[in-house]
């Protein structure tokens, strides 16, 4: 089990020195790398045996992650080396055998800037209560840009902190606010008991890891609608299609009232892509919707539909289209026209703007 531990460390502390951001280990395969979005085998490294995965998984789970394992054939945990690298960790079942992906969480949470992300986030930080969200694919550093709005807060404004997550991900240090981090599993049952929690808990502000069902979405709006700030993530594509989930995520007879409290509360959507940069590495390109008084009728008519294009409309009241966002990464050459066709969601609308 020691020898298996140790080998996990030291393939660990290899993801984090390359600049991986994940590292995959699967019986039959040799251990590979995600390095600026390509994954790469590494093939020095002998191929996985199912002692090998199974050994390395099991000795950094706890006896009731191991349960959970073989219940749902599925777990999220986190998992630390020393304070030398941080990782989320989904550990699964495939073809009967255990794998793992490590996805890596840099110790030092990034600021806004060094991400190449728009400082109107930090606006959104300092709003004193609402509902905002940061969307897109899974592995597009949703988590991330939460991170540094929350951190934003942190270094200035003293308020009490909450995140509900399922694993933790990045470890914050008190400055001028206090920052309570609840595990899903660990800390909390589940999303919603975490959250309905929180109106005895005399929060400012609370970070979810991500709304997954209606009673989350519920209770979080509540939160906004009673002087909370509330931050938070969906797997969605759009602004447009967030507030599609949104609503559409309760029964016909609920929608009427959810459109009403969204269009109260939401303060905006940003949804992100990293894209690859010709000089390397990857860089945001992204999408910024703003919940002014026009967006919020278009909520509450339920027109969601026309979100899209008002955002194309709107560059001078700071929003953003994908499409316009790729086209200001190609033409400082920071992508390539190709990359942009690759993630815009409407290529001919790109073209016109090319």
């Amino acid at each position: 089990m020691n020898d298996h531990k140790t080998k996990l460390d030291a393939l660990a502390i290899q993801t984090a020195s390359q600049g991986a951001s994940d590292l995959h280990l699967s019986v039959g395969r040799h251990p590979a790398l995600r390095i600026a979005g390509v994954l790469s085998p590494l093939s020095s490294e002998p191929l996985l045996t199912r002692e090998d995965t199974e050994g390395m998984v099991f000795s950094i789970l706890t006896d009731d992650q191991k349960a959970r394992l073989a219940r749902d054939r599925t777990v999220d945990f986190s998992y630390a080396v020393e304070d030398r690298a941080r990782f989320r960790v989904n550990a699964f079942f495939e073809r009967g055998f255990v794998s793992v992906a490590f996805r890596l969480i840099p110790v030092k949470i990034p600021t806004l800037d060094e991400l190449n992300l728009p400082p109107i986030l930090a606006d959104f930080a300092r709003r004193p209560q609402g509902f905002f969200l940061v969307v897109g694919p899974t592995g597009h550093g949703k988590s991330t840009t939460l991170a540094s709005m929350v951190d934003v807060i942190n270094h200035e404004r003293a308020e009490h902190i909450l995140t509900i997550e399922d694993p933790i991900e990045y470890i914050f240090s008190d400055d001028k606010s206090i920052i309570n981090q609840r595990e899903v599993g660990t800390d909390a049952a589940d999303f919603p008991s975490a959250l309905r929690s929180l109106f005895r808990e005399d929060v400012n502000v609370a970070m979810i890891g991500e709304m997954r069902d209606s009673e989350t979405i519920s209770t979080a709006v509540t939160a906004a609608e009673t002087g909370h700030l509330i931050l938070s993530s969906l797997h969605t594509n759009s602004a447009s299609q967030t507030v599609h989930r949104i609503i559409d995520a309760f029964p016909s007879d609920q929608q009427t009232q959810i459109r009403s409290q969204l269009s109260s509360t939401l303060l905006g959507v940003f949804s992100q892509r990293l894209l690859p940069r010709i000089s390397g590495g990857r860089v945001p390109a992204y999408e910024m919707l703003i919940a002014n008084t026009a967006v919020r009728n278009l909520i509450r008519e339920n027109k969601v539909h026309e979100i899209d294009l008002f955002i194309e409309t709107s560059s001078s009241e700071g929003m953003m289209s994908l499409n316009q966002s790729l086209v200001e990464l190609v033409r400082k050459g920071e992508i390539t026209l190709e990359a942009a066709r690759d993630y815009s969601l409407n290529v001919k609308g790109l073209e016109h703007l090319l």
